[in-house]
């Protein structure tokens, strides 16, 4: 029941934090109860890091997995091992690799890397895999075997053609995405021939993500949580969403993101960035790519970035940075296990004598081996003395061995080792062994074991899981671990590794000289503290950690949901209206009846905001509202009165300029709807700090009106407009407003000031007075539509209209507007005895207007017309309002005060074509 969802037991925790310590805390006991459930695995294939141990041809790929204990409601579960909630882990391959055998038969054989071990270690979860088979099955007879082999090991394959797979997977994928991730250039050949291919490969792209998502569709159970991995899959969350909004959905990214100078330069930018933001929570392995992640999102699409995250009208996507880890035990255990000890043995006879220096990468552009082969070499020809000392074992395992710039690659480095090897060798040993393949497991941890410097020098690594592997079996030797500054992992090593630039080559001969050198009491103390680290954040707990903050990011998602109005029923609205006898139209007009504009000005859009239009779509409805002789409509607006005649000069209705400050009946006058002693001796003085920091900030602009100056920099850079912003405030407080009774308004990006009471709620009832006498309305006004997109300062216009209640009668609670008025029509109490009071209320200040022949207005004098025209009893009658026959809307404002929600001015233009139509 939905009144029950959030009834959980007094013990319950409330808060996020409290939450998520609770679910530690959880993870910790249950692993407890876990620890002998199951056995060391002692065949696993060699993988040399996180990225590449499950789907072998991904460049960065994934590696793990969990999740959390909370129920959708946010509410712990009573008994989590009776009914456990499913995760559907959706990656670009699945972690098997198949040999199709026969017609309809399949071999299998399980890669059991990072993220399979990650999910292995966790109990609570019942995981699925879903991702592609890394083969062409075209026959409907070998799909239906393969499908029926992969589900005895929990896995849903994704049939992928060869002509998709080539465009959507070498093609943007390994040819686009991939170096753009890792600051890499295209080969300038390349380049135009890409730029041609761009579009087809894009469109493939989304279709495979959208078979991606259809698969997820198909076996998708209300509850699951859905776990999409890395930049093959940008696109999934939003295919997702957009078939159910409800859905979990995770989404992490195993490489580096960014900085949003890099992503900018993509021509689909705007539209991936939207695709992940579709997600409820986008996962990084450091706070760097995160930041890079929330960057792009305001400087690209113009999005407001908060500490949680990146927020778009209301709706919060959750960024936040999850290091990997690794599964430290298997490689502890692995040390004791008697061919471990064999082979440890066997390699400090090889090399005794010697310290061992080790490097294990992919033959990788972005593992920057031969910048450490130079950099050992320059090591070499300063210290002489340790010629015959040192020995540099690098494991280089071969990938993309077809595209022509690895085999480059290879080649290359295998004549810098030559070279070395050549000119520093001698007849019984040289200073570089170089091997172009993998190790199996048990050698790798006795390589480790045995190793006295671990040399990382990545040009740019998402995470680089090799320095944790080392660390991990390095209890008994504790060597030392050089480490690159742009591997991920130098965020969570860095206190205990030497850090370096791998492109200093000189900086980093001179950490393999110092790393050699170290004192016994050095290495430990760096030891223990990467030890520490690498033990305890570990691959399953970075999972269980990520599906937790998933489950209770579900939660917050909700409670803000509560406080988000509901989107307006068109259908209500326009039936209440056509039984209406006396209706009243209240419309904003910026961003509510003016064309949509690109936010971030690069189709001159600033040129157009500075100049709004009434959308010519809009110009035949709202003619007609203005024809009908039982409906009054008033556009009320910030902007100036020469703005208001240009755009509605044709039409017969009421025109409030200034936030209502200035008001005329297209067929009269304007008239000042102003307080009299409305002082504006302080305009002079703010116009010229709006003027200062105008010429400061580029494609920023002020405007200068009667009754408020305004400056926006909607336009300018984001980050930079902010900062300006706050330093003109400062200016501000400490100077022209210090002593003024001044209201200083900030929009999302804009600083208003005006005097205090200068409200677009303040100034309607006087409005309201006026349209009455104009009109000699006779019949009470029985229905009102008040939407636009207004400033939070300008929302009080919604609750003015707000009927009361009868005192007697218990007022139903609204999270989001303090006044009691549901929008349900049949829970509505509705007194005829109401009207009197309410009525008297709201009209409280229109026996009070004063006449005023004149009044002194900046730009001239122009005559007061809004006069004390009714009595007290005559004001009771202007309004006989129902709670069910009151709209109000905000367009394009998920946090207001407003009963409402349409989406954008497209809403609005259906609202009013419709009401024009009834």
């Amino acid at each position: 029941m939905p009144g029950n969802k959030y009834n959980c037991s007094p013990g319950t925790p409330r808060t996020r934090l409290e939450r998520l310590l609770r679910e530690r805390e959880l993870r910790k006991f249950n692993k407890s109860l876990n620890d002998g459930e199951t056995e060391l695995s002692t065949n696993d294939p060699f993988s040399p890091d996180a990225e590449t141990s499950i789907w072998f041809n991904d460049e960065e790929s994934s590696e793990t997995i969990s999740t959390g204990r909370y129920s959708s409601d946010g509410c712990e579960r009573q008994d989590f091992r009776a009914s456990k909630q499913r995760l559907l882990v959706v990656a670009n391959r699945l972690p098997v690799s198949a040999v199709r055998c026969g017609e309809d038969s399949w071999q299998l054989e399980m890669s059991v890397g990072g993220l399979v071990r990650a999910l292995l270690g966790v109990k609570e979860f019942e995981t699925r895999w879903i991702g592609w088979a890394g083969v062409n099955v075209p026959d409907e007879i070998g799909q239906k075997g393969l499908t029926k082999a992969l589900a005895e090991k929990r896995c849903i394959p994704v049939f992928l053609d060869e002509e998709i797979v080539h465009q959507y997977y070498n093609g943007y994928c390994n040819n686009i995405l991939w170096p753009l991730f890792h600051y890499l250039g295209l080969p300038q050949e390349d380049r135009l021939a890409t730029t041609r291919s761009f579009q087809s490969q894009f469109d493939a792209y989304k279709k495979a993500n959208q078979m991606f998502a259809d698969v997820v569709n198909e076996h998708y159970e209300e509850g699951d949580v859905v776990w999409c991995h890395d930049y093959h899959l940008m696109f999934l969350p939003k295919c997702l969403k957009q078939r159910n909004s409800k859905m979990k959905v995770g989404w992490f990214l195993h490489t580096p993101f960014p900085s949003s100078e890099i992503h900018r330069t993509l021509p689909s930018r705007s539209e991936l960035l939207r695709s992940v933001l579709a997600a409820d929570l986008v996962g990084f392995h450091t706070y760097d790519y995160a930041r890079h992640f929330v960057s792009a999102c305001t400087r690209i699409l113009g999005l407001e970035g908060t500490p949680e995250g990146v927020e778009d009208q209301g709706k919060l996507t959750r960024v936040a940075a999850f290091p990997i880890g690794i599964d430290s035990d298997r490689f502890i255990q692995a040390l004791k296990l008697p061919q471990v000890q064999d082979h440890m043995k066997e390699l400090k006879e090889t090399f005794a004598g010697r310290k061992v220096m080790l490097g294990v990468d992919r033959l990788d552009m972005i593992k920057g081996i031969p910048q450490k082969i130079l950099a050992f070499e320059k090591f070499l020809e300063e210290n002489p003395d340790w010629r015959d000392k040192v020995v540099l074992l690098q494991i280089a395992v071969p990938t993309r061995t077809d595209v022509p710039e690895y085999q480059k690659l290879t080649s290359q480095v295998h004549e810098i080792v030559g070279r070395i090897n050549g000119r520093f060798g001698t007849l019984t040993a040289v200073p570089i062994h170089h091997l172009d393949r993998s190790l199996d497991f048990h050698a790798l941890c006795a390589l480790y074991a045995v190793t006295d410097v671990a040399l990382v020098t990545s040009l740019r690594d998402g995470m680089n899981l090799v320095s944790y592997e080392f660390v991990a079996c390095q209890a008994s030797k504790k060597g030392v671990l050089i480490l690159s500054e742009f591997a991920g992992a130098a965020q969570s090593l860095g206190a205990g590794a030497i850090l370096v630039n791998p492109w200093n080559i000189t900086e980093v001969a001179s950490s393999i000289g110092y790393a050699l050198n170290m004192p016994a009491d050095e290495r430990e103390k760096r030891h223990h503290h990467n030890f520490i680290h690498v033990t305890t954040h570990t691959s399953q707990e970075w999972a269980a950690t990520f599906v937790s903050e998933l489950n209770d990011t579900i939660v917050e998602a909700q409670l803000r949901t509560r406080q988000i109005p509901p989107v307006l029923p068109i259908e209500v609205a326009v039936d209440s209206y056509s039984q209406s006898n006396n209706r009243l139209l209240i419309v904003g007009f910026n961003a509510t009846l003016t064309e949509l504009v690109d936010t971030l000005g690069r189709k001159g859009s600033q040129i157009k905001e500075l100049e709004p239009k009434l959308r010519p779509d809009l110009h035949e409805p709202f003619k007609k509202l203005c024809d009908d002789p039982r409906t009054t409509v008033v556009v009320l607006s910030g902007s100036d009165r020469s703005v208001l005649d240009d755009n509605f000069g044709d039409y017969k209705l009421w025109l409030a300029a200034e936030n209502g400050m200035f008001l005329r009946f297209t067929r009269g006058d304007w008239m000042t709807t102003m307080p009299e002693n409305l002082n504006m001796d302080w305009v002079d003085s703010v116009k010229h700090v709006f003027e200062y920091f105008t010429v400061r900030t580029p494609r920023s602009h002020f405007q200068l009106r009667e009754t408020s100056v305004l400056w926006n920099y909607k336009y300018a850079d984001v980050e930079f407009g902010r900062l300006q912003a706050r330093d003109l405030l400062q200016h501000l407080w400490t100077g022209p407003i210090s002593n003024a009774p001044l209201d200083v308004v900030q929009g999302s990006r804009s600083v208003e000031v005006r005097s205090v009471g200068v409200t677009k709620g303040a100034a309607i009832d006087r409005i309201l007075g006026e349209i009455v006498h104009n009109k000699g309305m006779t019949e009470p006004i029985d229905y009102v539509l008040c939407i636009g997109h207004f400033l939070a300062k300008d929302e009080d216009i919604y609750t003015f209209f707000e009927p009361e209640l009868p005192s007697e009668a218990p007022a139903p609670l609204r999270p989001h507007v303090p006044t009691p008025v549901r929008t349900s029509v049949s829970k509505l109490p509705v007194s005829k005895s109401v009207s009197k009071a309410a009525l008297l209320k709201k009209q409280r200040s229109l026996s009070t207007i004063e006449r005023n022949t004149s009044h002194p207005v900046i730009g001239g004098a122009l005559q007061s017309r809004v006069a004390d025209r009714m009595s007290l009893q005559e004001g009771s009658s202007v309004l006989d309002l129902r709670g069910e026959n009151y709209f109000s809307c905000s367009v394009a404002r998920k946090r207001s005060n407003a009963r409402y929600l349409l989406g954008s001015s497209d809403d609005v233009v259906k609202l009013l074509r419709e009401l024009a139509d009834s």
